[in-house]
């Protein structure tokens, strides 16, 4: 059987923290299916079908790893797509605890998905979307945190 994990987020922006648990997942599975989700309580920063064209570039020469839009809930999706394993990474003891209630709530809906957490990269551990975000409405450059230009996502920022 064809072990399919799911990485879900919103990814509002993508950062080098999620591509490395991508490419760090990419080993550990047949496949990778980078999820990119609606959250309904955040507004977003960049909109998903632009953020899907460049995720979509950004893993092409990868031919395990898939980038697809989903609305609704993770487990049910990962359902839909064949999914087994629900990939997170975690930065600290806090995403330990959201990730850890968010697990047992997907395993209530979704029985068979088994999350599977990956510790983040000691020098990607303090970058996350909502900092980056927050750099770049105020003018400063974040091309260092993500894995692909800023101006590629730039002008449908913000909106």
């Amino acid at each position: 059987m064809k072990r399919i994990a799911l990485f879900p987020g919103s990814f509002d922006p993508f950062t080098n923290g999620h591509y490395d648990v991508v490419m760090r997942g990419a080993k550990l599975f047949d496949e990778v299916i980078v999820a990119i989700g609606n959250n309904s309580s955040k507004q977003r920063y960049i909109p998903i079908e632009k953020m899907f064209e460049v995720m979509t570039r950004l893993f092409e020469d990868q031919p395990n790893i898939k980038v697809q839009t989903f609305k609704g809930l993770t487990a049910e999706f990962a359902r839909e797509v064949g999914a087994q394993f629900l990939l997170r990474g975690l930065r600290n003891t806090t995403d330990f605890e959201y990730e850890n209630t968010i697990a047992q709530a997907n395993r209530q809906v979704n029985n068979d998905l088994e999350s599977v957490f990956l510790i983040t990269s000691p020098l990607l551990a303090a970058i996350s979307s909502s900092i980056i975000r927050e750099i770049h409405r105020f003018g400063g450059n974040v091309d260092q945190f993500i894995p692909f230009q800023f101006s590629e996502i730039a002008d449908s920022a913000g909106q």
